[in-house]
């Protein structure tokens, strides 16, 4: 029997992309599924975008949100990857086409590095898909480790291949208007 860990509330940023299925309803499924742990304070807007790594399939949809857990950070993961697996995600290989992908972004301000987790997410600054709409809810937020803006470092990054599709607002109470920075 696992236990899980509670602790005082604290600042998550977490990654959604869907590429199989119904795009938008793995999206909103995937951000319903997290309420009972997250509280999501922002949603970014919904971006269309081309594959990484593995490139023969479909265009993924992608967006980030904000909120607050007082899950641990192994047992935040434990928890993503149960919503994924619920949705029908089921391993395959690196890049592979999914119904859903959630990676925790940023835990606070917390640096970590273990075999199965690493915050802040160790390929979030490689990555546009990741960094448009994170700049879009949080452009002030200075990611743990660096200094510069996450606007800024957006900003350096190729926005080819990303297409803002349309501003997430369906389905999701947000009880504040944004994240504070």
């Amino acid at each position: 029997m696992s236990t899980v860990t509670r602790n005082p509330a604290q600042k998550v940023y977490l990654a959604l992309g869907t590429n199989i299925g119904d795009r938008q309803d793995n999206l909103q499924k995937a951000l319903q599924a997290l309420n009972p742990a997250v509280t999501i304070w922002a949603i970014s807007s919904i971006y269309e975008t081309e594959p990484v790594g593995y490139l023969e399939q479909p265009h993924f949809l992608n967006l980030v949100c904000a909120g607050e857990t007082s899950l641990s950070p192994g047992d935040l993961l434990r928890f993503v990857k149960g919503i994924e697996s619920a949705l029908g995600r089921v391993p395959t290989f690196r890049n592979a086409p999914r119904p859903i992908d959630i990676d925790i972004l940023l835990y606070a301000d917390l640096q970590m590095q273990e075999e199965t987790l690493t915050i802040p997410h160790p390929r979030m600054l490689e990555r546009s898909f990741v960094l448009v709409p994170l700049a879009e809810i949080a452009p002030e937020l200075i990611p743990p480790g660096h200094t510069q803006t996450v606007r800024a470092l957006s900003e350096r990054l190729s926005q080819q291949g990303i297409v803002k599709v349309s501003q997430y607002r369906e389905g999701i109470q947000t009880p504040h208007q944004g994240m504070h920075q």
